[in-house]
């Protein structure tokens, strides 16, 4: 991959298991929080120790207009939620010519909530649709 590539991408593919759910026009919540815990060494009074602690990941959420992939997103979420199963996905931000720029391996997903399109004649804007989940961690990688 080249340096002259930037994350200005249009889309985000999302495949989670073997499940390609289509690309999406939004993603947040690419982002962890580590816990911090002070510790006060005796005999050390210039500083406090600052030791890492748990780590907490935010919830993604990923929207886009509704398409022919929006029926597909429903039948995973509805599947996930009969059998309790987390399962692996990837994220892949896509140039406006759809080359992979970076993926974002997510471990155990499991959905949080799904909102369809709300339908009014008297709006011009597209029907848009919104998932979020939850998940146990994650990681970039590249081609490089």
């Amino acid at each position: 991959m080249s340096d002259d590539v930037f994350a200005s991408s249009v889309f985000f593919r999302l495949t989670i298991a073997d499940d390609d759910l289509g690309t999406f026009h939004s993603c947040e919540g690419l982002g962890a929080q580590v816990e911090v815990e002070q510790y006060a060494e005796g005999g050390n009074n210039g500083f406090t120790w600052s030791l890492p602690s748990r780590i907490t990941w935010s919830n993604i959420t990923m929207s886009r207009p509704v398409t022919a992939d929006s029926g597909k997103v429903l039948k995973w979420f509805n599947e996930v939620l009969k059998e309790a199963e987390r399962e692996d996905g990837e994220i892949v931000a896509l140039a406006p010519d759809l080359t992979p720029i970076v993926s974002w391996q997510v471990m155990g997903i499991i959905p949080i909530s799904w909102k369809g399109p709300g339908f009014d004649p008297t709006q011009s804007q597209a029907a848009m649709e919104t998932l979020e989940f939850a998940h146990e961690g994650l990681y970039a990688s590249s081609d490089d």
